[in-house]
C-alpha cells in the first residue's frame, strides 16, 4: 500500500510539472502571438518612411514612435527569433490597422512600398512637364527645364523623397528606349531621315489632332508637303516661340503668321529648328509610318476631328463649311 501511493505522489507531481510546463508554453505563445504574429497596436492606417541606409533597428524605434509596434525592444527580439534573415529595402510602406509584427516584417523585405503616380498627358510642352514635377511636394531637389521632345508622356511612378531629377530621367529614357525601337519599324513612305526630325514631325502632329485615328493621316498630309516642299503651314508652330508651347489665350494676330523664325512653318518650308511639345508613342509611330494619301490639306470638321482634301479647291469648299457651321453653333 505504501508504494502504491508514492508511485501515485509521483504521478501526481509528475502531472502537476506537466500542467505548469503547458502553462508556461500556453503562456509563451500568447505572448508571441500577442507582440508578433497577433494583431498589432495600429488603429489606422500609418505611414513608414524607411530612409536608405536605415538598419532594422532604426525602422523598429520609428515604428514604436508611430505606434506600429508595441516596442522597439521587442519587435527586434522577435524578428531575430522568429523572422526572415532578408534586408529590409528603403522606401515608403503603408501599415494597416491592426497589421501584425510579423507581417510588417515581410512587408519591409519585400519592398512593397506605397506607389506614387504623376502624369504627362500627350503633347505637354517640357515647360509644363518641368512645373508639373516642380509642384509635386513629395519629390525632392531642383530639376532644369528639359529639352522639348525628350519626355515620354505617360504615367510614372515614384516614392516619397525621390529626386525630382531621377523621375524626369526615367521620363527621358522611356522617350528614348521608344524612339529606338519605332525607328527600327519605320515604313518606306516616311520623309524623316533621322530620330530627330521623326519627334519634330511627331510634336507637329501630336498639337495639330486630339483624335488618335488620324494622326497617321495627318502624318501623311505633312508628309506629302514636305516632299514638295510645300510650307506646312501648322497653326502650333507660330505658338510655340511665343508661349513655349503654353496656350496663346487669344487668336493669333496676322503679325505673328508672318513672324520669320525658327519655328515658325507659315513663313518657312520644312521643319522646325526642333521639336514644339513632347509627343506621345502614337504621333512618332504615326510619322514614322505615315498614311498613303493624296491629300495636301485638312480642316476641322467641327466635331473634334477633321476633314482631308487632295486639292486647295476642295479645302476651301471645306473652310466655308466649317465656317457655315461656326455662325450656326454662335461662334466666330
Amino acid at each position: 500500500m505504501a508504494n502504491t501511493s508514492s508511485r501515485r505522489q509521483g504521478f501526481g507531481c509528475l502531472g502537476f510539472l506537466l500542467l505548469l510546463a503547458l502553462i508556461a508554453g500556453g503562456s509563451f505563445w500568447l505572448y508571441v502571438h500577442r507582440n508578433w504574429s497577433g494583431p498589432g497596436p495600429a488603429t489606422h492606417p500609418t505611414t513608414l518612411v524607411v530612409p536608405q541606409g536605415s538598419t532594422l533597428a532604426d525602422t523598429a524605434r520609428e515604428m514604436e514612435r508611430l505606434g506600429a509596434v508595441r516596442s522597439t525592444t521587442g519587435f527586434l527580439r522577435f524578428a531575430r527569433r522568429f523572422g526572415d534573415a532578408a534586408p529590409i529595402r528603403a522606401g515608403e510602406y503603408e501599415v494597416a490597422p491592426h497589421m501584425s509584427a510579423k507581417d510588417i516584417l515581410a512587408l519591409l523585405q519585400t519592398g512593397r512600398t506605397v506607389q506614387r503616380l504623376i502624369t504627362i498627358p500627350e503633347g505637354m510642352p517640357s515647360i509644363l512637364v518641368f512645373e508639373r514635377l516642380a509642384r509635386e511636394k513629395l519629390l525632392t531637389g531642383k530639376l532644369p527645364i528639359p529639352p522639348e521632345g525628350s519626355v515620354l508622356p505617360g504615367t510614372y511612378s515614384f516614392q516619397r523623397g525621390e529626386p525630382r531629377k531621377a523621375v524626369l530621367k526615367r521620363m527621358q529614357d522611356a522617350m528614348t528606349a521608344t524612339i529606338d525601337q519605332l525607328w527600327m519599324r519605320r515604313k518606306a513612305n516616311t520623309v524623316v531621315n533621322s530620330k530627330e526630325e521623326a519627334v519634330t514631325l511627331a510634336a507637329i502632329v501630336e498639337k495639330e489632332t486630339g483624335v488618335a485615328v488620324e494622326r497617321p493621316m495627318v502624318a501623311g498630309v505633312y508628309s506629302n508637303r514636305l516632299r514638295l516642299g510645300m510650307r506646312l503651314q501648322a497653326d502650333p508652330t507660330i505658338i510655340y516661340p511665343l508661349t513655349k508651347g503654353k496656350p496663346l489665350g487669344r487668336r493669333i494676330k496676322l503679325s505673328e503668321v508672318r513672324a520669320v523664325n525658327d519655328y515658325n512653318t507659315y513663313s518657312m518650308a520644312g521643319l522646325p529648328k526642333g521639336p514644339i511639345t513632347n509627343p506621345g508613342r502614337d504621333s512618332i509611330a504615326a510619322v514614322l509610318a505615315p498614311a498613303k494619301t493624296d491629300a495636301l490639306y485638312f480642316v476641322a470638321d467641327g466635331k473634334g476631328g477633321h476633314v482631308f482634301s487632295d486639292t486647295l479647291a476642295e479645302h476651301n469648299a471645306n473652310v466655308q463649311r466649317y465656317y457655315r457651321l461656326r455662325r450656326a453653333q454662335g461662334t466666330r
